[in-house]
């Protein structure tokens, strides 16, 4: 894993100062090396920040074919590189290293942006093509590697990070549409938090020329429609082609010329893949479990006795509420998003701790809960929408039971009080996936802190709108089991734009690791969408088929454990505490007031209120107000004007 830059003047010469400085930005992406290369005719120019993990000797990039026509920097993983390698040498290719990023450059050689199929992995990639004066620019199929580009003075900058492109000189200012919606998952999925900066969508790819910019999609979930779904494999022989394909994918994210770790907490997930890994290791592989000082929230005697069934050496990293207060901060520094929990913050140490103990790489199990139904919101939705006309009432005491095995989700992940309206999705799907409901809900409430005019101006805007008319409604969700809508929405907005860099790559690469998941491996994507909603939810059972599969790997304890998400305890159920006071002195302060988003007063009522609510309405106001405390931050560390 690294961090890549690109800069393309059509009609002018590149910079190499602002290269080489919004390079450096990313020094914490890449700290074993940094290099440059420019164009002779100066148009165009790649930097690369370099996380060395395999080839540690000879894979410094940029890398070029052997005519010295085409360029390329990788950050990313390809896996199977070492079959495509032997490949491209049997048709004559000579490769200047033995990295996997090499592999790319040349399947683009030779298959144009259709290379893209034949790849594998997480990535994004910046290519110069001198012989079609094209800059090809590509994104992994679900967005677990970041690429952000913006338009400045005649230069289009490409960078794995927006503040590198504030490094290089895009100004620094916010989208006053974008910090309305808050982290509603609505509006278009290429806009950001910051104006005129977009990101190129997962399964997407640019081409930027002197005529134009250009962006294509090269994959998508393809969920059968409802009438067309197969039940032709039983459950056990669904299990078993699951179990080989995540074990497959498993074994691939092994491969690496430094130490490998896994994180560990207590969920089905994690287990997986650490019970998995195993397999194919002969030394024991190291567990990295945060642990809480909350019973509720603290995962770790679970996560102990499934590493002692693996056989893994267990790493217990504490935290405390002061540890989230000291480095909110710097995580939503690294985020460049706004932050619903702390649960961020949490990853953010834990990616420190394993940089402290000498590992670059570690497994997750992110991606999972986003393709089996792993949420509450999608067992609402099953009830709700998919349940196979079941008794009403049966159904209304199944939602009861799964709202009070669900505290921490009120609000969050599960609906709770009023919402914004949400009739043109309803219209649009003949439905409303709970989790719109849930972030909808959220957004009212936030909205309530919002200084008038500014809630006046985007009052008529509706965010879902844009979401849908981004997305291919007719080809792709038409005709689909709701379950399968709600996970095809979930994926392109929430996984993307906030599981995947929150809990994932940037608070990872914070601290030079890179973050691995077999879940998000495509092969495994494209067998669970072609399973029936019934192998993913049964009954009130979550990710049905990878329990089976996975069984004969987990604990009983795991095996039979309801989902949990992973959160952090809230700033607001303790009064006293370092998180709690850092929200009540920043939301009081002058930062608050100068960003002209928020009314100071209504928020300062809000917290004058806490000491008399309940833990559950603490536990729902907490969301919104960690929310406008990152947007207090990112306006504060990055200087951004309104």
């Amino acid at each position: 894993m690294c961090g890549i830059v690109g800069m393309y003047s059509p009609r002018g010469r590149v910079s190499r100062e602002t290269l080489s400085r919004a390079t450096e930005r990313l020094y914490h992406r890449g700290p074993d090396g940094r290099h440059l290369w420019i164009a002779d005719h100066g148009r165009v120019g790649l930097g690369h920040a370099r996380l060395s993990i395999i080839d540690l000797a000879t894979g410094d990039q940029p890398i070029a074919s052997e005519d010295e026509r085409l360029h390329i920097v990788v950050n990313g993983e390809f896996y199977d590189y070492e079959r495509i390698q032997r490949e491209l040498e049997s048709l004559g290719h000579r490769l200047r290293t033995r990295s996997d990023s090499e592999i790319a450059l040349h399947l683009y050689e030779d298959f144009g942006a259709a290379c893209l199929a034949r790849l594998r992995g997480e990535f994004a990639m910046l290519l110069w093509d001198e012989g079609n004066q094209v800059l090809f620019a590509a994104r992994d199929r679900f967005g677990i590697k970041p690429l952000f580009y913006a338009e400045h003075q005649g230069t289009l900058f490409f960078a794995s990070e927006v503040k590198s492109l504030f490094a290089a000189g895009v100004p620094a200012r916010w989208n006053r549409e974008a910090i309305a919606r808050g982290a509603s998952g609505s509006g278009h999925p290429a806009q950001t938090l910051y104006e005129g900066v977009s990101q190129l969508l997962p399964g997407h790819y640019l081409l930027a020329t002197a005529a134009g910019t250009y962006v294509h999609r090269y994959w998508d979930f393809d969920y059968a429609r409802a009438a067309d779904e197969s039940h032709s494999h039983s459950d056990a022989e669904n299990a078993e082609r699951l179990r080989e394909a995540l074990e497959e994918a498993v074994r691939l994210r092994l491969r690496a010329d430094v130490p490998v770790g896994c994180y560990l907490s207590g969920g089905l997930d994690s287990c997986s893949v650490i019970g998995l890994a195993s397999r194919h290791l002969s030394t024991p592989i190291r567990a990295f479990t945060l642990t809480f000082d909350q019973p509720d929230y603290d995962e770790s005697a679970i996560a102990e006795e499934m590493s002692a069934k693996a056989g893994a050496e267990y790493y217990p990293v504490p935290i405390r509420q002061d540890d989230l207060a000291d480095h909110f901060s710097d995580a939503t520094f690294h985020a460049e998003t706004l932050c619903f929990n702390a649960h961020g913050v949490a990853k953010f140490v834990l990616s420190r701790a394993v940089r402290d103990a000498g590992y670059k790489v570690v497994l997750t199990g992110e991606g999972s809960d986003e393709i089996f139904g792993g949420y509450p919101h999608f067992r609402r939705d099953m009830l709700l929408y998919d349940n196979g006309g079941q008794d009403p009432q049966t159904v209304k005491e199944l939602l009861a039971q799964l709202e009070r095995s669900n505290p921490v989700s009120r609000g969050l992940l599960l609906p709770d009080g009023e919402t914004i309206s949400t009739a043109g999705v309803q219209r649009a799907l003949g439905f409303t996936p709970s989790w719109i409901e849930a972030a909808s809900g959220a957004l009212f409430k936030m909205r309530g802190m919002q200084a008038s005019a500014f809630a006046a101006e985007f009052s008529g805007r509706d965010g879902y709108r844009a979401l849908l008319d981004s997305l291919d409604v007719p080809g792709r969700l038409a005709g689909r089991a709701p379950v399968h809508q709600s996970l095809y929405l979930w994926s392109k907005t929430i996984l993307a734009g906030y599981i995947l860099v929150v809990l994932g790559d940037r608070m990872e690469m914070a601290h030079s690791v890179e973050g691995r998941v077999p879940f998000l491996d495509h092969h495994v994507v494209e067998l669970v969408v072609s399973l029936p909603v019934s192998s993913k939810i049964r009954g009130m059972t979550e990710k049905f088929v990878l329990r089976e599969a996975a069984r004969p790997v987990l604990t009983d304890t795991v095996y039979k454990r309801q989902k949990h998400p992973f959160l952090s305890p809230p700033a607001t159920l303790d009064d006293k505490g370092k998180l709690n006071q850092l929200m009540q002195d920043t939301l009081r302060g002058p930062v608050l007031k100068s960003m002209g988003f928020f009314d100071p007063a209504k928020v300062a009522r809000l917290l004058d209120d806490l000491p008399r609510m309940d833990a559950g309405a603490r536990t729902v106001v907490d969301q919104g107000l960690m929310l406008i405390l990152s947007a207090c931050v990112l306006h504060e560390r990055f200087g951004l004007a309104a």
